[in-house]
């Protein structure tokens, strides 16, 4: 027997926030496949809408999920899919989307960034779905590329839609800038563009970005709210990412420069090349996305100032890049590297 307050008897302890059924998105990246753990974790049952696997793929597709994720396949750009084999005229609290187009590239961008998002968007509106969780990028701050104004126009959408919302922009993911611990394994240079100081950031782990991103289900404080997000500690530089992985497998460190006018130069050719031949675009564009991630640092932008704001990114979580850099180094993790590896 329990009881409130009683002397001799323990307290009830209070409820906890009540489990919410979610159709999730892009699960099958890593990041995504974070995001439907935790919110299992939080107790909240969730639907994974994924594509059906390419048809040269024979077999089952390996089973990654928890217990209570539900595996569902369809075509999200698709509204007919969507609703037939994603909702299935089935009742859902809340969607969260971790879906981003593959290259970045513009067709590709609008497609998904926007279009899809659109797509989901309305058909949960039509659902009666009352929240929309968002993993968007903080580097929409300072649009300068095609998904970066795709992933912007699907936010207002979203925060005109009625709904209640949380969109969430990380910084720089650990896959993202872990590219260069196989190399340097290799006994080669670590690579620096300029004096490698030119840009900072918190990078942040699919595990805590996934527990962030569950969060928002129940924390009235990340909801109504655009949300940039770090992971622990100080801001890093590269050249601070290089030195501590030398010391890391305990060698000197060992840098080499890249000018950084050999990025503004390439970038220039090929949109300039893009102009004369259409075909070259989408090239222009994955140079200008390489340009832009080398030369801006992935924290919040102070526009007032004219400049990033380190103390303003908020840190969360608590696994460092460091750790992360530490256990590829004795072999007890595999970089799964996507199309927006930065080096």
């Amino acid at each position: 027997m329990t009881g409130h307050g009683v002397p001799g008897l323990p307290a009830v302890p209070p409820p906890g926030p009540p489990s919410r059924r979610v159709l999730l998105v892009g699960a099958t990246g890593t990041i995504g496949r974070a995001t439907a753990e935790a919110l299992v974790r939080h107790g909240h049952p969730v639907v994974a809408f994924v594509r059906p696997p390419p048809p040269d793929v024979r077999g089952p597709r390996p089973t990654r999920w928890p217990p209570g994720v539900t595996l569902r396949t369809g075509d999200v750009t698709d509204p007919v899919s969507l609703r037939k084999d994603g909702f299935q005229g089935e009742p859902f609290d809340a969607v969260v989307s971790c879906m981003a187009s593959r290259t970045g590239a513009p067709e590709d961008a609008w497609a998904i960034d926007h279009r899809a998002h659109l797509t989901l968007l309305e058909a949960a509106k039509e659902m009666g779905v009352s929240h929309f969780v968002l993993l968007s990028a903080i580097c929409v701050q300072k649009p300068k590329l095609e998904f970066q104004r795709a992933k912007l126009a699907f936010e207002e959408e979203l925060m005109g839609s009625g709904l209640t919302w949380s969109i969430v922009r990380p910084t720089a993911f650990f896959k993202s800038i872990s590219g260069q611990v196989a190399r340097v394994m290799r006994g080669k240079p670590f690579l620096l563009l300029g004096d490698g100081a030119l840009t900072a950031c918190k990078p942040i782990s699919d595990g805590d970005l996934a527990e962030y991103l569950a969060g928002c289900l129940t924390d009235p404080e990340r909801q109504g709210r655009v949300l940039p997000i770090g992971g622990p500690g100080e801001a890093i530089t590269p050249r601070e990412q290089g030195e501590h992985l030398f010391a890391l497998l305990g060698q000197a460190p060992r840098f080499r420069r890249v000018p950084v006018a050999v990025l503004h130069a390439v970038a220039g050719v090929l949109g300039g090349l893009a102009r004369i031949f259409p075909p070259l675009e989408a090239k222009a564009e994955f140079a200008r996305i390489g340009k832009y991630y080398a030369t801006e640092s992935m924290l919040v932008w102070d526009a007032e100032a004219g400049r990033y704001d380190a103390e303003a990114t908020p840190s969360f979580g608590e696994e460092t890049l460091f750790d992360h850099y530490a256990r590829l180094v004795r072999g007890d993790a595999v970089e799964e590297r996507g199309d927006h590896s930065v080096f």
